[in-house]
């Protein structure tokens, strides 16, 4: 007989025990704790809502499967939104499956974000809609769910959920050999890269997520200081060392100035992030791009990177 309840302050462990146990696939960090992953990731947000996470339990108690659903926030990223709600992960232990516990999991979930005033429910997190799993799911950040997820896609597509959004997953190793050109050579002769902890202005959603992770705010600026003309926010990944092998870091966000794109300075901006950080233990860096972006991964491919996995948005069927 399985029971479903609202997350209770003594869950965490067996919280952490089905997601280890979950074979979610390589963009999955594997082997986490409950302090160093789930706590300071996703338990001690100012807005976790222990009725957005429900548990499926047997007659023990013992927790069978879970499904975790929130918020994403505001425009201007000062505040939390309940416009749009997102199930961010479904997990079913693997002996459980195929009989109804997820499929029931995600409909509590949709009851509980609509119960909220969510006209949009989303299947897989994307920026700004992306509450919890920061480091702990999808690389450099959660975006959707992995293809390398095998069992995502087939669940929410028989669902009804359907596919809105499609990201590319793109990494490259740091000893790899940089691209070298003249327009390259120039840009470092008048632009330098400057390494701040957070960007200026800061907003309250950066904050909630890369505030609790080893960042910077990476930006190219003009030799002798000046106005940036590109920026990145780089993150350690010290949770995914046990799936991974080795030390990693994710690039997020990365922006050039509207004046002057396809001038190189994306290009050269990642590859100075890199060149710096080669000095670390750091041997793989990684990116998230969305799939219609034609320019940004071209930026990235430019600079070595290559395709490690795709994700997909899904979204749920209107409400009736």
């Amino acid at each position: 007989m399985i029971e479903y309840r609202s997350f209770r302050n003594t869950d965490p462990p067996q919280v952490c025990r089905l997601w280890n146990q979950a074979q979610l696939g390589p963009r999955a960090a594997g082997n986490v704790s409950t302090d160093a992953a789930f706590e300071s990731l996703n338990f001690s947000h100012t807005y976790f809502d222990r009725a957005g996470l429900i548990l499926a339990v047997d007659e023990n108690d013992t927790a069978v499967g879970y499904v975790h659903a929130g918020f994403g926030c505001t425009a201007d990223q000062s505040a939390l939104s309940d416009a749009s709600g997102v199930i961010c992960a479904v997990v079913v232990h693997p002996d459980r499956r195929r009989q109804g516990i997820g499929r029931e999991l995600v409909s509590r979930a949709e009851a509980y974000l609509r119960g909220r005033g969510a006209e949009d429910v989303y299947a897989g997190p994307s920026p700004l809609r992306d509450p919890f799993y920061f480091g702990m799911y999808g690389g450099s950040q959660p975006v959707g769910f992995q293809r390398s997820d095998a069992n995502a896609a087939p669940f929410f597509l028989q669902l009804g959920y359907q596919p809105v959004a499609e990201y590319r997953n793109l990494s490259r190793q740091m000893d790899a050999r940089d691209p070298v050109s003249f327009r390259l050579t120039m840009l470092r002769r008048k632009w330098e890269l400057a390494l701040v902890d957070r960007p200026d202005p800061c907003s309250w959603w950066w904050m909630s997520h890369f505030g609790r992770m080893d960042a910077l705010y990476c930006v190219l600026i003009p030799q002798g200081g000046g106005t940036p003309v590109a920026g990145v926010t780089v993150a350690g990944l010290d949770t995914y060392m046990p799936t991974w092998g080795q030390q990693a870091i994710g690039m997020c966000d990365l922006w050039v100035t509207e004046s002057d794109r396809r001038k190189g300075f994306g290009q050269a901006l990642v590859l100075e992030v890199i060149r710096r950080l080669r000095q670390e233990t750091i041997r793989k860096v990684t990116a998230n791009v969305p799939a219609d972006s034609e320019a940004a991964i071209a930026v990235f491919r430019s600079a070595g990177f290559e395709e490690e996995d795709q994700a997909t948005v899904f979204k749920a069927p209107a409400s009736a």
